[in-house]
């Protein structure tokens, strides 16, 4: 039995359920816009008699040609399948006890043996793949190598052959990446147990913990808005009825983190469903600006948006929001607009600064450490209230951002 509800607890924490037949995945494809995937039949089945169609699940439109296959995904579905294989031989014949001392019984040896079980498994496809990268750069640098310059007439043919090289390469980078995260994922739900849910501290307490004594606080200072933006500084705070239901709020409503258990959030409609959350505070006239300190994450967006935006919506994809965001695996960082993604070429800001100066009707993000750095400015033609708004990777857990306390000048 404590196998079987381990067993429950990682099917919640990975959705591995085909949307579109609600069973689990067969052969299943990674749209590459959106990255939602679907048993390959299922999707093909979908796009019948079009040549373009909206995914089932957030509308963005793809075709055919942009369906990838999910191999990591395939591959942790082949778990779970042989996982539930063997949980049905081993109960078959084991008396059903009732649910309390099913719980009561769980010994931590078990727990400690199923989970090491399946963390090993994920391991060894980590260790496959990061081998069939291996495989697949000696066949990449094999390739080039043998590209004969003299026969200009089969350089199409070379080139297709290299950018299929470079698909596969990418597809397993992707396969790598998202194994580890599904082990984090795996390792956290699996040891929850031993950790219980911490109580969210309050302002005083965070403040108390980094105290100083009276000699380094004259050193350190508490973090104060730059003399540039210190007349419109405005003291803004997150929306608890419009964050993610594993993104927990501390700190007098200053701090969000990625938590690895959901919250026990009021249900609303508006509630967003991915990794996102927006501050209660809006402005439609005047000039604004907030400080929002981001070291303490490695994926984030920093932006605007208006208070319609859909619950399943991302920060900057839509008409009506801006944002710059950090891609820590990439160490990328990108404005946003539209789904236009402008990469900026840029070291990862510690602290972010937004201005809106809704007069000339723009929004402005500085990179601020002793000085504000301009990032990226957008124009904005809207009439309508924005209100500032973030994201966060989800599956960087204990991952934060936090609006910095600002008074006016």
């Amino acid at each position: 039995m404590a196998a079987a509800v381990d067993l429950e607890r990682l099917l919640g924490a990975v959705d591995l359920s085909c949307a579109c037949c609600l069973q689990y995945f067969t052969e299943p494809v990674r749209l590459t816009g959106c990255s939602h995937s679907f048993c390959r039949a299922c999707i093909i089945e979908y796009c019948k008699g079009r040549q373009r169609a909206g995914c089932p699940l957030c509308r963005e439109g793809f075709e055919l040609k942009d369906l990838r296959p999910n191999r990591e995904l395939a591959a942790l579905v082949s778990l779970i399948l042989q996982e539930v294989k063997e949980e049905g031989l081993e109960t078959r014949d084991e008396p059903k006890p009732s649910g309390a001392v099913a719980c009561n019984d769980r010994s931590s040896a078990g727990r400690a043996g199923k989970q090491e079980d399946e963390i090993w498994d994920i391991s060894k496809q980590l260790e496959m793949t990061i081998e069939t990268i291996h495989l697949l750069r000696k066949d990449l640098s094999k390739t080039k190598s043998d590209l004969p310059e003299r026969h200009s007439y089969k350089g199409l043919r070379s080139t297709r052959n290299q950018i299929t090289l470079d698909e596969k390469l990418n597809v397993v980078k992707s396969a790598v990446e998202d194994l580890k995260r599904k082990m984090e994922i795996l390792i956290l739900e699996k040891n929850s147990w031993k950790f219980p849910p911490v109580q969210p501290p309050d302002l005083h307490e965070e403040t108390s913990v980094c105290s100083l004594s009276p000699e380094s606080a004259a050193k350190n200072p508490e973090p104060v808005i730059s003399s540039q933006f210190s007349q419109w500084a405005d003291d803004v705070t997150f929306d608890l009825t419009r964050v993610y239901k594993r993104l927990a709020i501390t700190a007098q409503n200053r701090k969000v983190m990625v938590s690895s258990y959901a919250t026990d959030y009021e249900p609303l409609p508006n509630r967003f469903c991915i990794s996102q959350v927006m501050c209660s505070q809006s402005f439609s006239t005047g000039c604004h600006y907030w400080e929002v300190i981001t070291k303490d994450s490695d994926g984030w967006a920093v932006g605007v948006a208006h208070g319609t935006i859909g619950k399943r919506d991302k920060l900057g994809r839509t008409e009506h929001s801006w944002c710059v965001e950090w891609l820590g695996p990439k160490k990328q960082l990108s404005a946003w607009h539209k789904d236009q993604e402008t990469l900026l070429h840029k070291d990862k800001p510690l602290k972010v600064g937004v201005f809106l100066e809704l007069q000339k009707k723009t929004v402005s993000f500085y990179s601020i450490t002793d000085k504000a750095m301009l990032l990226h400015t957008f124009e904005i033609n809207t009439s309508n209230p924005l209100y500032p708004a973030f994201w966060l990777y989800s599956l960087e857990i204990n991952g934060s951002l936090t609006i910095n306390h600002t008074n006016r000048r």
